[in-house]
């Protein structure tokens, strides 16, 4: 049976390996953004917090004498590849990365706020802060995700309709 420090360190190094994977994913999908200006720059900024995130994380795994693992991030980066290289060949892919950006925003806050009750059992009231630091950030990314979906959505309608201009054009 797992301790709830043992269980830390795994979700530490699974979170650090989700923003592996979020970064990579960011950086591709905002590099082939070109006729929504505001989606693209919150993916870059975005890109720029999870980039920090994911230091913080190693942080809170170094003073617990454990480090990131590589095979987990990887895996992250590979699946982020594929993902990216997936939205590379649909015309609607501005849409459906919003959406995937959504949905992915809301598995980041369930893990933090997994992380933020383990953290607290296991007693690391410095990673709990630094989880709760993180979630507040992936929270407000969520919000203006789903604020924005509509809009993002409409203006690829009236693109498409007008010019069958893609995300890329």
């Amino acid at each position: 049976m797992a301790t709830a420090e043992e269980r830390l360190v795994e979700w530490l190094r699974d979170a650090h390996a989700m923003e592996e994977q979020a970064e990579k994913m960011l950086r591709d999908t905002a590099s082939r953004i070109e006729n929504y200006p505001e989606l693209k720059a919150r993916l870059e900024s975005h890109a720029s917090e999870t980039h920090r995130q994911a230091e913080l994380l190693e942080g809170c795994l170094k003073r617990r004498g454990a480090s990131a693992s590589t095979m987990k991030d990887l895996t992250g980066k590979l699946t982020a590849l594929g993902q990216g290289l997936s939205g590379m060949f649909v015309t609607d892919e501005v849409v459906k990365a919003s959406m995937a950006s959504y949905t992915f925003e809301h598995m980041e806050i369930a893990a933090y706020r997994s992380l933020i009750a383990t953290a607290e059992a296991a007693g690391d009231h410095e990673t709990k802060q630094i989880c709760q630091q993180i979630l507040a950030e992936e929270e407000a990314m969520a919000s203006w995700m789903g604020e924005n979906i509509s809009s993002i959505t409409r203006r690829y309608l009236d693109l498409d309709a007008q010019h069958g201009t893609t995300a890329k054009h």
